[in-house]
């Protein structure tokens, strides 16, 4: 009997684990949707806030906000949103209308239209309400007042702070739109009644000394630029065969720098452009660190409380050229804002070559009644040494205490005047400027004051400068 032979048992083949993880591509899809709810969440937190803190600007947006006010320092109404212009006695604007502006949109760059959001009278939490928003500045109303009539029939501009604060306490421009009368008659204004020119460029004539000098006194030191001596016989012709000719047409004779800073003698200072003691490469850093856009290049633009201002600007390419010589005393392709002008004058008064930054605005109420100090003090970088900052300034108290005296009066001041040259479409005309500063510890300020097409029997800059001093003394 044939024995069976045994089969080998079969194994059941293992059984794989179950596998009850999550699949990748759902983790992943997981993921992303935690993602993108807590953007979501997060979106809705920031939305809140927006719609929270910035309520009263999407109320300005909406074209159906009211509007607050805007003070001086002393709380007279430079603009109200809360009645009719009109209750106002006739003129009550004529003299800040544009630098304080309006809601009416005619005007972009000034107070109002760049700080709107702050003057509607609206807030998330209490709605409308009857208490107005209000902008307080730091004008002195008053003296705007009386340095805008201290301008006769002329037309310009006067801008002045406190070199110490940065408090702006005058800024004129005429001719000045009156917000309170309306723009029925626009296109018969005169042109410039709806800007500030206090912002704007302008031919700076021989207050552009000033800069020049601060860079012959960083390069070459004190001492070697104020002996310098140059000769001036009415004109000068340079090597190239052009002329520079001076004011006087009998010139001034050989002089040293305090001469001719004094006289304003164009040829003393072409010849210290074109003699290579400072290079003109020197000459271009210092414009620069000074904010000129030069040759071009470009320059860090300014503001103001959210008015902007357009740098200064020249062009300089040859120390032997005519353009170069020109630009460096303030013709030529020079231009520069009566702004920028007050800014270095402050620098030079503290003695620093920084110069305190200006502002308008000293605080803002909500209509909620909330009031939120706004105001600070900030400094500009260095836009020159302090040595040639107290070399400029001594140059200028000694030529406002030498010829100034009977003007100015017993104010310790520094200034610089400036005659330019200005060519408008074919037109041409002189302008008139006059740079400086107080040091009086009861109104110290810096300035700028410009008057266009000014003749021999008009109104000074001086006077003028009389004028904003004894407004300003004592009052601030």
């Amino acid at each position: 009997m044939a024995v069976r032979q045994q089969q080998p048992l079969r194994q059941r083949p293992p059984v794989p684990e179950l596998d009850v993880s999550t699949p990748k591509s759902m983790r992943r899809a997981g993921k992303w949707t935690a993602l993108l709810l807590t953007a979501f969440a997060a979106g809705l937190v920031y939305l809140g806030w927006r719609l929270i803190s910035q309520s009263a600007f999407y109320m300005a947006k909406s074209g159906q906000a009211t509007y607050g006010k805007v003070t001086d320092r002393t709380g007279d109404v430079l603009f109200d949103g809360t009645q009719p212009l009109t209750n106002y006695e006739w003129g009550h604007f004529a003299d800040v209308g544009n630098l304080i502006g309006d809601t009416s949109g005619q005007m972009s760059n000034t107070i109002v239209a760049r700080n709107l959001s702050d003057l509607v009278n609206y807030s998330f939490t209490y709605g409308s309400s009857g208490e107005p928003a209000v902008l307080e500045t730091t004008l002195l109303h008053s003296a705007n007042i009386a340095v805008s009539n201290a301008y006769g029939v002329k037309n310009g501009t006067t801008i002045a702070y406190n070199w110490k604060t940065g408090e702006t306490y005058v800024c004129v421009s005429r001719p000045c739109v009156d917000i309170a009368q309306g723009y029925a008659n626009i296109a018969e204004m005169a042109e410039g009644s709806l800007l500030c020119k206090a912002f704007y460029p302008t031919v700076p004539g021989s207050t552009q000394k000033v800069s020049t000098l601060l860079a012959a006194y960083q390069y070459a030191g004190v001492e070697t630029v104020n002996a310098q001596q140059f000769d001036c016989q009415g004109s000068w012709t340079n090597p190239n065969g052009d002329v520079i000719k001076c004011h006087q047409d009998y010139g001034h004779g050989t002089q040293d720098l305090a001469a001719a800073f004094a006289n304003s003698c164009n040829p003393y200072f072409a010849q210290l452009v074109q003699s290579g003691i400072v290079p003109l490469s020197e000459i271009i850093t210092s414009y620069t660190r000074m904010g000129y856009s030069v040759n071009g290049e470009p320059a860090p633009t300014l503001s103001l409380d959210g008015i902007t201002i357009q740098p200064a600007s020249t062009k300089l390419t040859d120390k032997d050229q005519f353009e170069t010589e020109w630009g460096a005393l303030g013709q030529g392709k020079t231009l520069v804002s009566p702004y920028q002008l007050m800014l270095w004058q402050g620098a030079v008064a503290n003695g620093t070559g920084s110069a305190v930054q200006p502002y308008l605005l000293r605080s803002k109420t909500a209509a909620d009644g909330k009031k939120t100090e706004i105001a600070a003090m900030h400094h500009t970088d260095s836009l020159f040494t302090a040595t040639a900052a107290k070399a400029v300034q001594d140059v200028m108290v000694k030529n406002s205490t030498e010829h100034y005296y009977v003007s100015l009066g017993n104010y310790t001041c520094g200034v610089k005047s400036g005659t330019a040259q200005v060519s408008d479409d074919g037109r041409q005309y002189e302008n008139s400027l006059l740079v400086g500063f107080c040091l009086d510890e009861s109104c110290p300020v810096a300035f700028c004051i410009l008057i266009e097409e000014r003749e021999s029997w008009d109104v000074t800059t001086a006077q003028i400068a009389k004028v904003l001093l004894d407004s300003l003394s004592g009052m601030i």
